[in-house]
């Protein structure tokens, strides 16, 4: 948390995994700890709660107990304002069945009902609660036939938008819409627009705010006027030091030109009005080269170029179309 405040981080997003029999008041010690660590260093702790595919909840029964271990950790961690609801719905990581027999979708009608089961816990408990949704992945295949089934970003916020006006809701479903915002590789610029694909990153906002408007616009539920969290943008380096372990997976780039895209991605976004927060994901490399080097610190806390770049774009945002 010490390296984070260093680096101008102004919040941290905590995880609670669920599952079938999850006990919050279990889970609740290290997310204490962290979140007293947190407040010492001046940072805002926030809460994603979401599950892996194997526990995908798609019964009321199950939805219920989601909502319930979301809001009793809330409730247990009062300085907890923002909860993520879900994360990367539109991957089969995550979510499980991505279609329907008939190649429909159905992942994007399960989610709904979840977030709206959540919104409505969450609320119920505390009505000054931030509730944000979506949590996407920025691409997906949208092929029922794959191995590996996938929604695109750009499918799922349609088929959430049809999800919800056939529900008949007359509430909202989330306060922000969150979707992660990473490159196809490390190289990838965080200006790359992707005018003909279904993907979406940094350099989309005006079609990922039109999907949305598309999607809600004229419900209950903000569209075009939602605000918008990039909960997660990463770019991977070469190490430096002892610490890891494995072998690299993916081409990395130079500490300088992640911390060229760190200072790119802070200036893209200080020009989006609906955007409220980017998130950088890590603070600290993974340890492990198959995860990511995509930290503002290498494993043993040693500051990488970015540091400092993040630190001055954080504290003077400048808008540079």
């Amino acid at each position: 948390m010490q390296l984070a405040a260093d680096a101008g981080l102004r919040t941290i997003v905590l995880s609670a995994v669920w599952k079938q029999g999850a006990s919050a008041e279990s889970d609740l010690p290290p997310l204490r700890r962290a979140v007293r660590a947190a407040g010492a260093e001046g940072i805002e702790p926030q809460l994603a709660v979401y599950q892996l595919s194997s526990s995908t909840p798609l019964d009321d029964a199950s939805r219920n107990a989601f909502g319930e271990y979301a809001t009793a950790l809330a409730k247990a961690l009062p300085t907890v304002r923002t909860v993520f609801v879900g994360n990367e719905p539109n991957l089969n990581l995550f979510w499980m069945p991505q279609f329907d027999a008939s190649g429909g979708d159905a992942a994007a009608v399960a989610y709904e009902e979840l977030l709206a089961t959540t919104y409505d816990a969450l609320k119920s408990a505390d009505s000054t609660l931030t509730v944000v949704g979506g949590n996407l992945a920025p691409r997906g295949g949208d092929d029922p036939m794959a191995s590996r089934q996938t929604h695109s970003p750009t499918a799922f916020i349609k088929d959430l938008g049809e999800a919800y006006r056939e529900s008949g809701r007359t509430k909202p479903l989330m306060d922000m819409f969150s979707i992660h915002v990473y490159g196809e590789a490390p190289k990838i610029p965080p200006s790359l627009r992707h005018p003909n694909t279904t993907s979406i990153g940094i350099g989309d906002y005006d079609k990922l705010v039109s999907l949305l408007g598309q999607a809600f616009d004229g419900t209950a539920q903000h569209g075009s006027k939602l605000p918008i969290v990039y909960g997660e943008y990463g770019v991977e380096t070469s190490i430096h030091g002892d610490g890891y372990s494995g072998t690299e997976v993916v081409p990395v780039v130079d500490p300088g030109t992640q911390a060229r895209y760190y200072r790119q991605a802070i200036e893209l976004t200080a020009c989006q009005k609906n955007v409220r927060a980017l998130d950088f994901f890590h603070v600290i490399d993974e340890q492990k080269l198959a995860g990511l080097q995509s930290g503002l610190y290498y494993v043993d806390g040693t500051p990488k170029a970015s540091v400092m770049s993040v630190l001055k774009a954080s504290e003077h945002p400048t808008c540079r179309r």
